[in-house]
């Protein structure tokens, strides 16, 4: 009986080694030794994430991530496994393990990073609003007052409009119209149910490139918002490699190349340099 739990211990050590389940407690770990990654994107955004039939998700975000991927590989074929990770369950999903990385225009907020590491950001976006281009009564931010305006679950942006300071920004009041995400705000929207949405200007011009001149931008920033990539908490290898990769995206012009790719054509003024990092704690 001892040559036999001999045995099943040295095949035990054997699958560890060569990658088994459990065996890498780093996603660079993962990534380098066992050529295999869980990548999580949004899939209902046009130009960030949109994943239509069988194939991967397109878009800006994915992108990044196959970038960073690949170069946290140096050089290793990785097999890349995508997941929807919608913004209500991100945190959800680091933390019990059903994602490795997240890119899907993810702000780096004071009260998210207690619970996720952040490498990035990647690109700093401001928050703008889109309205109903027919909308006239809608021209400027202090126009919102007392109109309705999405809230899709999971997401923050809200709150820059209605909440104060320090948390909020303008304290206008309004009616909230729950949503279960971005693309069913602008469904709302587009249905007269709501009358604004107010998130990070690329993700609104993604929505607004896909139906001509149905929707249109303010172009009345509320602040600058920073896209970082959601790391589970505490690995810090994993932040340090993310943030040597994007610093390389941007150096060989990658970055640059991708934006203009996936918004060259919508009027917007493009982010044009590294973000500083945030730091790996």
């Amino acid at each position: 009986m001892r040559g036999v739990a001999l045995a099943v211990m040295a095949v035990a050590a054997l699958v560890a080694a060569c990658g088994g389940a459990g065996s890498y407690t780093t996603v660079v770990g993962k990534i380098r030794n066992a050529g295999r990654v869980v990548v999580g994107t949004k899939w209902d955004q046009p130009s960030l994430g949109l994943k239509t039939g069988d194939g991967p998700p397109v878009g800006f975000d994915a992108d990044v991530a196959k970038y960073v991927v690949d170069h946290i590989a140096q050089g290793r074929r990785v097999q890349i496994t995508w997941r929807e990770s919608p913004s209500s369950a991100r945190e959800a999903l680091l933390q019990n393990g059903s994602v490795d990385l997240i890119f899907a225009s993810y702000t780096i907020t004071p009260s998210r990073r207690p619970k996720v590491t952040f490498g990035g950001p990647y690109i700093v976006t401001p928050q703008d609003t889109m309205v109903r281009a027919n909308d006239t009564r809608i021209k400027k931010l202090g126009d919102l007052r007392g109109k309705r305006l999405c809230l899709a679950e999971g997401s923050n942006s809200y709150r820059r409009i209605v909440d104060p300071p320090p948390d909020g920004r303008l304290n206008l009041p309004m009616v909230l119209v729950p949503a279960a995400n971005y693309s069913d705000c602008v469904r709302k929207l587009a249905e007269n149910r709501l009358d604004a949405i107010s998130t990070e200007n690329l993700l609104l011009a993604g929505f607004a490139e896909g139906e001509p001149g149905r929707f249109r931008l303010l172009n009345d920033p509320v602040l600058n918002e920073n896209w970082g990539v959601g790391i589970k908490k505490g690995d810090t290898a994993t932040c340090e490699a993310v943030n040597q990769a994007i610093a390389a995206m941007w150096h060989d012009g990658t970055a640059t190349r991708l934006l203009h790719r996936w918004f060259g054509k919508t009027g917007l003024k493009l982010p044009s340099s590294l973000p500083k990092p945030v730091g790996c704690p």
